[in-house]
């Protein structure tokens, strides 16, 4: 189950993580740093990216005195960028010939909040050319469809969030969906603790969500089922329509077997290279379907 890592992540990572262990202390920390790194991979050929992240960001409080949870400023600022724009996005929502599809956009257009695969690339001011754009982000009609079937006929949803600031953009579609399907109960689910930049209780308590929280009690950037606690891993197996954010969660659960809808951008060369599409591609696919699909 899941999109395990090959030889395009250790580059990725490798690279990366030498960069910054460069810039946070002497040589002979970056090489006890990367050392560490190079024997996670060797142990763990079987993990995803996801679950390396979770046990190099221990590195990080280790090697450096890093604080664990190390995007907080980033974390605040998305979330203060995204909140201050919310009434223009939903108007811009409510105005469309189809809301939920333009939420929808919205929602995967978020998903570009994203500090550990893009890093200092994360442009707000890139960001906010972007809104004004939503038709970019087109999504395959088909899964598009599909998922409107599904969810006419669901009593229960779960929406898995992704990042800090992008879990406004989930909650906008959310609140289109209940105004749709006004007796689906929606559940949203976010990080036990501090993964990277991703969303947490206090980030949709920032957002005001107007949905019940639970979080899945651990700190993989990703829905790792193994790792996560009951109430999670039932709420997963028991939801009609499941909505996963982003690549932690679609490289944790795809192949698991449930009724999954997964949105993201694909933002880094092995997604490119397992679903075979270019970089910022728009990707709205469903779980078990033989043929990928996504759009530019």
């Amino acid at each position: 189950m899941g999109i395990p890592m090959n030889t395009l992540c250790v580059k990725c990572l490798i690279n990366k993580h030498i960069d910054n262990a460069q810039n946070l202390g002497t040589q002979a920390q970056a090489n006890a740093f990367v050392r560490e790194i190079l024997r996670l991979f060797s142990d763990q050929e079987q993990w995803n990216s996801s679950m390396m992240g979770k046990h190099i960001n221990e590195l990080y409080v280790r090697h450096y005195g890093l604080p664990y949870d190390r995007f907080q400023e980033e974390k605040r600022r998305s979330n203060e960028y995204v909140k201050e724009r919310l009434p223009r996005i939903r108007q811009k929502v409510q105005n469309s010939e189809d809301p939920i599809y333009t939420a929808l956009q919205y929602a995967i257009m978020g998903n570009y909040i994203d500090f550990s695969a893009l890093g200092k690339n994360v442009s707000f001011d890139t960001l906010e050319q972007m809104l004004e754009e939503p038709e970019k982000f087109a999504v395959d009609k088909t899964v598009y469809r599909q998922f409107r079937e599904e969810l006419s006929r669901a009593e229960t949803m779960l929406y898995i969030t992704d990042n800090a600031g992008e879990i406004g953009f989930d909650m906008v579609l959310a609140e289109e969906l209940q105004k749709c399907y006004v007796n689906l109960k929606i559940t949203f689910c976010v990080r036990g603790k501090p993964a990277l930049n991703d969303a947490m209780r206090e980030d949709a308590a920032f957002m005001e969500l107007p949905f019940p929280v639970i979080d899945n009690g651990n700190d993989v950037g990703g829905t790792e089922l193994s790792l996560c606690n009951k109430k999670t891993r039932d709420a997963v197996s028991g939801a009609h329509v499941v909505l996963a954010k982003g690549m932690g969660n679609t490289e944790t659960l795809y192949g698991c077997g449930y009724n999954i809808f997964y949105a993201f951008l694909v933002k880094c060369p092995r997604f490119m290279e397992f679903f075979k599409k270019p970089f910022m591609t728009t990707m709205f696919i469903r779980e078990g379907q033989d043929q990928i699909c996504g759009v530019m």
